[in-house]
């Protein structure tokens, strides 16, 4: 039975949750409406040149997203309640650093060298290719954030080394979730169903302060993505690397405020057998080959194009 400081912890971590999510989402809608009406680079007319991309079905759609919901979680992040200086600096360095990174390679990008494996090969090569820069900018920043995490009073080397894992987590963590955004929705529902648990443990967990930190840095992430959701399923936007990395940060760096040590290696193992197993399988073919997986992921999406010179779905 929980005591009445317990129950006072758990509200207190609700509301900050409740707070969180909801500058989150207003925030990330502001952005992009203004992002729409002044891209953050290129003018009325060479704008489209920047930030317009052809989906899986041809048709051209406005990667301003994936900034509108960086900036968004950003400011909201250094906004929301009950996070003290150091873990509110740590989401703003981890949200805006993944984030214009993303938006770096989704600019700029080369499409010479594809994956985490073929920009690496590359970069052994000499080749120094926009996807190595952003793997590079984006592990140093999430040290970085890991390093900037508020800790606890124990010694040199285990910081370091919970640093170390912690830095690995975040930015392992961008990297993962950018590998999900193939079609529409889909790395946000990634995110909202990892997040989704993530947060209903922070807030039922009567641990304090730390559960009500681990509460406002998820809640954030998801509120700012649950948004931006309608524009991704409607194929109107997408969140393109600036999004998606920033998004898969913020979600990393909440599980090291939330995780324990065991639990942060446990994750950083199963981000780094995901990132592995994507050089080898289609994650498209995989989840389109499972009727649960398929069914979630079609869930609020257009039926897919009929095949040339087949009808289209009955019904």
């Amino acid at each position: 039975m929980a005591t009445r400081s317990q129950a006072g912890t758990r509200a207190a971590a609700a509301l900050g949750a409740a707070v969180g999510a909801a500058l989150g989402a207003v925030a990330a809608r502001a952005a992009f409406a203004a992002f729409r009406r002044r891209p953050p680079i290129g003018d009325e007319k060479t704008a489209d040149e920047y930030w317009t991309r052809v989906n899986h079905r041809g048709e051209p759609v406005t990667l301003l997203e994936g900034p509108a919901f960086a900036a968004g979680a950003v400011a909201a992040s250094a906004l929301a309640p009950g996070l003290p200086m150091r873990a509110r600096a740590a989401a703003v360095l981890a949200g805006a650093g993944s984030g214009v990174l993303g938006a770096y390679d989704d600019l700029f990008g080369s499409t010479s060298s594809k994956g985490f494996k073929g920009h690496l090969a590359a970069l052994a090569r000499g080749e120094v290719t926009s996807g190595a820069v952003k793997i590079l900018g984006i592990g140093a920043t999430g040290l970085a954030a890991a390093a900037l995490a508020p800790r606890d009073g124990r010694s040199m080397v285990t910081r370091s080394l919970d640093t170390l894992v912690d830095g690995a987590l975040i930015a392992g963590s961008a990297n993962l979730a950018n590998l999900f955004d193939l079609r529409p929705g889909r790395a946000i529902k990634v995110g909202l169903l990892a997040g989704a648990p993530l947060l209903a443990a922070s807030v039922a967990a009567p641990y304090g302060p730390r559960s009500r930190q681990a509460a406002a840095l998820t809640a954030v992430p998801l509120g700012a993505a649950a948004a931006l959701l309608p524009e991704d399923l409607g194929e109107r936007a997408m969140l393109g690397d600036a999004g998606a990395n920033a998004l898969g940060a913020l979600l990393g760096l909440a599980a090291t405020a939330r995780l324990g040590r065991p639990g942060r290696i446990a994750a950083l193992g199963a981000v780094a057998a995901l990132t592995a197993a994507s050089e080898k399988v289609s994650f498209t073919k995989v989840i389109a080959g499972n009727r649960v997986l398929n069914r979630l992921d079609m869930l609020g999406r257009r039926a897919p194009q009929a095949a040339p010179g087949t009808s289209g779905p009955r019904g």
